[in-house]
C-alpha cells in the first residue's frame, strides 16, 4: 500500500465526492465547516494538505462529526490501518526525513517508526469505569476534546506525528498538524498517508491534516485560532511558553537533559553498551536520550574504556579547546547554557570528531569527553554524539550533581547501579516523567523495556508520556437507586 501521485490524485478526488455526499450529522457542524479542496501547489493533490490553517482546521471540523460518529469498533479498525499503512512506509518515511532534515541516521529513524507504531496505544487506552452500591450505578468513559492542534519537531517529525496520530484518533478526536518547517514534506506525506489509511478503514478525509508550508506564524495561527479545542506540542522552551500563554489547554513537551548516574555497584560492562547505544542512537536527537553522565571515580576508568570498546572515542585534553569552537556557536561560563553549533546538530559523531582533528572510523558511535562538573556541556541539552563525563567521589554526590544537571525540567533520568537503597533515592530525587534503571534511554519508550511508547512527553503541563487516555476528557454518569444487581 505503498503512497504514489496517482493515488494520491484518485483518493482527493474520491474524497472530495464523499463529503459531499456524506449524511448529515446529528449535531449540524460549526459554521464555515466546508472542507476546502485547495492544497499548496507544491505538494500536488496531496490529502489532507491545506494552504492556510482557516482552511485546515475547517477541514477538521467538518471531519469531526463523522470521525467522532464511528463506533469504538470502526475507530479500533482505523487505527489497525494507519500502523498497516505506516509498517509498509517506515522505511520510506524515515529515508524521506533524513534526508530533508539532514538530522540524525537513517536506519535509526526506521526503529523509530516502527516504535511508534506498534507501541503507541489506541482505543485499548479507554477503559470505561464504573462504580455500584447502594445508590446505584455510576460510568465513567472517555470521550474526545474535538479538533487537537498538534506542534511537531524537526527532531523527530514523522514518528512525533504518526505516534500523535494514533492516539489522538483513538480518543475520537481529529487533529491538525503544524509541523516544523524543516521537516514539511516528509510531515506532509506523513499526513497524506494518514488520510489513506484512515479512509481505507471507512473513516472520513481530513481527520489529520497539515498545513503545507508551515511557519512559526503559522504555529501562532494555530495556537490562537477558535476552533481548536486543545493544543498539543513537542519542541522546545520557545514553542511550550508561547502555546502556555495561549489561553488553551495545553500539553507541551519541552526540553530535556537527562543525566547518567553510574555508580562503583553497577555491571560496569552493561552500562557501558547501554550509554554508547542510548547516547548514539540517531546522533542524540531524542529528548529522553542520555546527555551527560557522572561516574562515580573508583570505577571512572573502567567505565571510559568499556565505552571505547562499544564504538565510542575518547577525545583527548588537549583537543577539548578545539571541540568548543567546533560544536559551540557562542560559549558560556561555569555551569551556564551554551548555544550549540546548529550545524553539527543530530551529525554522525566521526564527523565532528574529525571537524575536531581527531581521525576516528566510520563505525564510531560516540565521543566521550571527560570535564570538569562546571563545563557548560554538562548543563546544555546538545543533540549530538558528544557525550560530557565527569567524576564524583560518592554516589550520593553524583546524584545531586545529576539532578542539577538535569535542570528542573522533569523530563528524563537515567542509573545504573545495583543498590537499590540509592536507585530509589535518585528516583525520588528527580522527580522526572521518566527515570529509567540500568537500562538505555530507550527502554523507558519501551525499546528494551516494557510499556507503550509516546513521542510527546509532557513533563512541563504533567501528562508525562501522551497517550490516548491523555488527548480525552472524562465524561461521568449516573443513575440513582437503579441497576446494581447483588
Amino acid at each position: 500500500m505503498k503512497l504514489t501521485d496517482q493515488d494520491i490524485e484518485a483518493i482527493a478526488r474520491r474524497i472530495a465526492g464523499d463529503l459531499r455526499g456524506a449524511p448529515a450529522p446529528a449535531a449540524p457542524p460549526p459554521a464555515a465547516a466546508s472542507a476546502p479542496a485547495a492544497s499548496p501547489a507544491d505538494y500536488g493533490d496531496a490529502m489532507g494538505v491545506f494552504n492556510t490553517v482557516d482552511e485546515a482546521v475547517a477541514a477538521a471540523r467538518a471531519a469531526f462529526p463523522v470521525f467522532s460518529a464511528l463506533s469504538i469498533e470502526k475507530r479500533a479498525a482505523v487505527i489497525a490501518s494507519i500502523r498497516a499503512v505506516m509498517r509498509e512506509n517506515a522505511t520510506a518515511l524515515a529515508k524521506s526525513a533524513y534526508e530533508e532534515t539532514g538530522y540524525g541516521r537513517f536506519e535509526d529513524k526506521i526503529l523509530k517508526n516502527q516504535l511508534v507504531i506498534e507501541r503507541t496505544p489506541g482505543t485499548e487506552d479507554l477503559p470505561a469505569r464504573a462504580f455500584t452500591g447502594d445508590h446505584g450505578l455510576t460510568l465513567i468513559e472517555y470521550a474526545p476534546f474535538g479538533v487537537l492542534g498538534a506542534i511537531t519537531p524537526t527532531t523527530n517529525p514523522t514518528s512525533t506525528i504518526i505516534c500523535n496520530a494514533i492516539g489522538m484518533l483513538a480518543a475520537g478526536n481529529v487533529v491538525v498538524f503544524n509541523v516544523h518547517p524543516s521537516a514539511k514534506r516528509c510531515s506532509v506525506e506523513t499526513v497524506a498517508l494518514l488520510n489513506k489509511a484512515i479512509i481505507a478503514a471507512g473513516g472520513p478525509a481530513n481527520a489529520a491534516v497539515c498545513v503545507g508550508e508551515s511557519s512559526i506564524e503559522s504555529a501562532g495561527q494555530l495556537m490562537k485560532h477558535p476552533g481548536i479545542r486543545v493544543l498539543v506540542v513537542t519542541g522546545g522552551g520557545g514553542v511550550v511558553k508561547a502555546a502556555m500563554e495561549s489561553g488553551k489547554r495545553a500539553m507541551c513537551a519541552g526540553p530535556g537533559n537527562p543525566p547518567v548516574v553510574v555508580d562503583e555497584t553497577a555491571d560496569i560492562d552493561k552500562a557501558a553498551a547501554d550509554l554508547v547505544f542510548g547516547a548514539a542512537f540517531d546522533n542524540n536527537m531524542i529528548c529522553i536520550e542520555e546527555k551527560e553522565t557522572v561516574v562515580v571515580a573508583s570505577v571512572a576508568d573502567r567505565l571510559i574504556k568499556a565505552m571505547q570498546q562499544n564504538n565510542a572515542v575518547l577525545i583527548d585534553p588537549s583537543k577539548v579547546a578545539a571541540m568548543e569552537q567546533v560544536i559551540f556557536s557562542k560559549m558560556a561560563g561555569p555551569r551556564e547554557h551554551a548555544t550549540i553549533n546548529r550545524k553539527w546538530i543530530g551529525q554522525n559523531a566521526d564527523k565532528i570528531l574529525a571537524e575536531i582533528g581527531i581521525s576516528a572510523p566510520a563505525t564510531t558511535r560516540l565521543g566521550i569527553v571527560e570535564l570538569p562538573e562546571d563545563h557548560p556541556l554538562f548543563w546544555t541539552e546538545q543533540m549530538l554524539p558528544i557525550m560530557p563525563v565527569c567524576r564524583a567521589p560518592n554516589v550520593d554526590y553524583a546524584i545531586d550533581l545529576a539532578i542539577q544537571m538535569e535542570g528542573g525540567n522533569f523530563h528524563t533520568a537515567i542509573m545504573h547501579s545495583k543498590n537499590i537503597d540509592k536507585l530509589s533515592k535518585m528516583a525520588r530525587a528527580c522527580n522526572c516523567s521518566i527515570f529509567v534503571k540500568n537500562a538505555r534511554s530507550q527502554a523507558g519508550l519501551g525499546f528494551g523495556g516494557e510499556g507503550y511508547t509516546s513521542f510527546t512527553i509532557a513533563s512541563p503541563t504533567g501528562e508525562g508520556l501522551t497517550t490516548a487516555r491523555s488527548f480525552s476528557r472524562e465524561r461521568r454518569c449516573t443513575l440513582a437507586d437503579h441497576f446494581r444487581i447483588v
